[in-house]
């Protein structure tokens, strides 16, 4: 750094600070509400009462309402299964490309839909242990919607 560009820095430093200093004992120089109570400026502070919102009702992970949803769960996941083996064993062809993997045979098709049962009752639990009770019921919802789509195509198509 040359001498003239180090001097030009140490000027707009040395203003700079000059500045933030007549600022900052301006802003201390302001006397509010505290000014005339003395010695204790957090008692002229004005005391908010507001109340916190009630959190949710926690409920249990089975309760009737979980245990309806998967008891819809694995009853339309076993139509399911029956709709598609069924048409599988007419010549038919499976439209999932997760399931086609296992609808070679009759145990590896009972073996995913067995798997995605387990899989939506899980992860409605990671959703009721984060505290997300509404995701945890969609969950489950959405499973039934969408096999019974799957159920109903497989039976209109045999």
């Amino acid at each position: 750094m040359t001498p003239a560009c180090f001097e030009a820095n140490f000027k707009r430093t040395a203003i700079l600070l000059i500045v933030s200093v007549v600022l900052c004992g301006t802003c201390l120089a302001q006397q509010g509400p505290a000014a005339d109570l003395g010695s204790d400026p957090v008692a002229a502070l004005p005391v908010l009462r507001t109340t916190l919102p009630q959190a949710p009702e926690r409920h249990k992970f089975w309760d009737k309402e979980n245990k309806i949803l998967f008891a819809a769960v694995a009853g339309i996941s076993a139509a399911d299964f029956a709709a598609t083996r069924s048409n599988l064993q007419g010549g038919g062809k499976e439209l999932n490309p997760v399931t086609r993997v296992f609808s070679g045979s009759t145990a590896g098709l009972a073996a995913n839909f067995a798997g995605e049962t387990a899989g939506v009752i899980g992860l409605s639990y990671f959703f009721h242990r984060t505290g997300h009770h509404k995701l945890e019921r969609i969950t489950s919802l959405m499973n039934v919607g969408v096999s019974a789509v799957a159920v109903s195509y497989d039976l209109s198509h045999r």
